[in-house]
């Protein structure tokens, strides 16, 4: 604790104006308690549903926004937005490397899925990021340049270029919105038109500004992640130029009607209440990680980031080299959840990956890893991804259950 307390100190400042940031826009878009009544139907004249939009869009620093319970998860509202914005023989520019997993099937990369954009003719390529983790950025400007050409490329000139911001399954650090601005500048420089897409996932209120900030078109995430304060029980927005972000709701609906439609009988205060506390809930995510990343240091294992390196996630991992050690620290996070916590996560096959994974999360929402939870594919170098936690306090003492049962004691 000593060793991390200006890494904390840090991270409380971040917190501090992000939540001036998100409290202003609260009272800037007049919320009130008839923001947060239910609706059914079409969802018409829903003061709820336009405000929330409008709240999103501007904290993250865009013109548009829609939030929707429709979203299933975050690839959904990524996929949702890709289908909106890219014309069939386009190409599609990851310029972070490979997509998180479960793009892969999206895209066309694996699986032969009907629907893909694989299926509808949009191409696939990717420029890989430097030896440092930082986005190639004469690289990515001769991609684009050379779109198109028979020689390079396999179909048309590029329509999106495509920003994965976390890690995901991988080692490689997290892109900060300082490099997410430097790519936008170079693609927009070469070609105004193009359309720079960020995968928000797990980074929103990281860092005091968002892609939105510094030029992103259109980004995408989760609900049940950072903007969801631990509280929203469901959903993902998509936000952007108002343009873009209307042709991903014409997508989630149909066209000509897009996000006018769509109820919410169970009412809006959760999310309400989860976006206002995000800052502080991320915040609490982020101690978690920086202690894990410390103690799991001290006991001898390769952690990325270290412990006091700048952070654009709220991921972190932990390369345990045995497949017996990821299970007994993701076995051990399960034990420390409030609950499930007399579950044994095993190995799983899991719908969009293409390999078992482990994953041990006692949350209160199924699935949400803004809560503390751990997982990890089954295959070399067997590499557990820590994320979330709604309290530090209850977050450490998850971690100290995870370390003792990794090092053999008992419960």
């Amino acid at each position: 604790m000593a060793d991390i307390k200006p890494q904390f100190d840090e991270i409380d400042k971040v917190a501090e104006i992000n939540t001036e940031k998100v409290l202003a826009a609260f009272q800037r878009h007049r919320v009130s308690d008839s923001c947060f009544t239910g609706t059914t139907g079409y969802g018409y004249n829903d003061k709820g549903k336009e405000t929330l939009d409008l709240l999103f869009a501007d904290i993250l620093g865009t013109e548009s926004a829609i939030v929707r319970t429709g979203f299933v998860n975050g690839t959904h509202a990524i996929t949702t937005a890709l289908f909106g914005v890219l014309k069939p023989g386009q190409t599609l520019l990851s310029v972070t490397g490979l997509p998180y997993d479960t793009l892969h099937g999206v895209i066309g990369i694996s699986g032969n899925y009907k629907g893909s954009l694989k299926d509808y003719g949009i191409s696939y390529s990717q420029v890989e990021l430097k030896e440092d983790g930082a986005p190639d950025i004469p690289a990515i400007v001769s991609a684009i340049s050379n779109s198109g050409d028979a020689g390079n490329w396999s179909a048309g000139s590029v329509g999106v270029v495509l920003i994965q911001r976390s890690r995901g399954y991988s080692i490689r650090r997290a892109i900060t919105v300082k490099e997410i601005g430097e790519v936008c500048d170079a693609v927009h420089g070469v070609n105004k038109d193009i359309v720079v897409f960020v995968d928000n996932c797990y980074g929103e209120f990281v860092e005091v500004t968002e892609p939105g900030d510094v030029g992103a078109d259109i980004i995408a995430g989760s609900l049940i992640k950072s903007p969801g304060g631990g509280l929203t029980p469901t959903g993902g927005y998509v936000a952007g130029r108002e343009d873009l972000v209307e042709a991903a709701a014409y997508r989630l609906t149909a066209p000509g009607i897009g996000g006018e439609c769509g109820s919410n009988a169970d009412g809006y205060r959760l999310y309400y209440q989860g976006l206002f506390t995000a800052p502080h809930t991320t915040a609490q995510a982020l101690k978690t990680a920086v202690y894990c990343a410390r103690l799991l240091e001290l006991m001898g294992y390769e952690t990325y980031p270290k412990y006091n390196e700048h952070r654009s996630d709220i991921v972190q991992a932990i390369r345990f080299g045995s497949q017996e050690k990821l299970e007994r620290f993701c076995i051990g996070i399960q034990k420390g959840a409030p609950v499930d916590s007399f579950v044994t996560p095993v190995p799983s096959e899991m719908p969009g990956y293409d390999y078992p994974i482990i994953m041990a999360a006692g949350t209160f929402v199924q699935g949400a890893t803004i809560e503390l939870s751990a997982d990890g594919p089954i295959r070399e170098p067997y590499t557990a991804y820590l994320q979330g936690g709604i309290t530090f306090e209850s977050a450490k003492l998850g971690i100290l259950l995870a370390t003792d049962n990794l090092s053999g004691g008992r419960f």
